[in-house]
């Protein structure tokens, strides 16, 4: 309900423009968010997993 209340308030326009908060498109995270793709470091993670972010691989060695 919280994340809901937040996503709600986040698409509503600043009184200030460094109030602006960047969040995940997908789940509304704030923190760890990818400017480049619009989504948090895990939905991220997630995306590229599933091969759903063109040009992206999971590195492994």
């Amino acid at each position: 309900m919280a994340t809901i209340a937040w996503m709600a308030k986040a698409k509503k326009p600043p009184k200030f423009s460094t109030r602006k908060r960047n969040r995940c498109s997908l789940c509304g995270r704030a923190r760890g968010f990818m400017s480049d793709f619009g989504v948090c470091r895990i939905c991220f993670r997630k995306l590229a997993h599933r091969g759903e972010i063109p040009g992206v691989r999971k590195s492994s060695w």
